[in-house]
């Protein structure tokens, strides 16, 4: 693969901490090409989920230069970040966020809703998406009714439905048990394959570092590591 979708350089970025500031990433230097399946992994202050905000056009570089398809996140107006995200990158949390007044199917249309979709569009995307995390009997359901795998893999068809070039998943199995951890880790590995969408998650899971074909390693704030994985876990 040498298709680049993401190309970060001298990256690095800043918050200001009273008369001061702290560095939460400092020189990174990555890219990332079309239909990987890779994985930012290392503990809660590493800047792993930092990382993910700046490639989700969520937050700015404070230095150096952060380009996702093609594009200078730096250089976005807020409308065109919006854009990017509303048409080219998914996002899948630890917390699902899903709005607990809607139906599963509401939930997952909501990704649609910006886009210039007919009615007729957006059911058809919308049970695909569902029929890919193999929930088309739950589409009238609500959240409440639901297990957190359910919910979690209702959270991966509303991140699919608009079929993005890149999913951004922050720590998608830290409030699974390990059984469902494993359910979804396939389902979004075999997205993967089929669809070829690139997945980047942020996690310390030891069972989803057992599925990345690609692991970079981040300690206060800096690449430490950075490898591809021949083997990964049997399906």
């Amino acid at each position: 693969m040498n298709n680049v979708v993401i190309d970060l350089k001298r990256l690095t970025k800043h918050f200001p901490v009273g008369n001061g500031k702290f560095t939460a990433l400092s020189d990174i230097n990555l890219s990332f090409s079309k239909g990987e399946f890779a994985g930012l992994v290392g503990p809660s202050g590493s800047g792993k989920t930092t990382l993910l905000n700046i490639i989700g056009s969520l937050d700015v570089p404070s230095e150096g230069s952060a380009n996702v398809l093609g594009k200078s996140i730096a250089g976005l107006s807020q409308k065109q970040a919006a854009q990017l995200r509303n048409y080219h990158i998914g996002f899948i949390f630890q917390t699902y966020n899903l709005l607990p007044v809607y139906t599963v199917y509401e939930n997952v249309e909501f990704a649609l809703l910006l886009q210039n979709m007919t009615e007729g569009e957006r059911r058809k995307a919308v049970m695909q998406a569902l029929e890919w995390v193999g929930l088309t009997d739950k589409e009238k359901s609500k959240p409440s009714m639901l297990s957190g795998g359910e919910c979690q893999r209702v959270a991966i068809a509303r991140s699919m439905v608009k079929q993005p070039d890149i999913v951004l998943a922050d720590e998608p199995t830290a409030n699974l048990d390990s059984k469902n951890s494993h359910h979804i880790l396939q389902t979004m590995q075999r997205l993967n394959e089929e669809l070829g969408v690139t997945f980047i998650f942020s996690t310390h899971d030891e069972k989803v570092m057992q599925y990345l074909k690609r692991k970079i390693s981040l300690a206060d704030g800096r690449v430490v590591n950075d490898e591809t994985v021949e083997l990964i876990a049997n399906r």
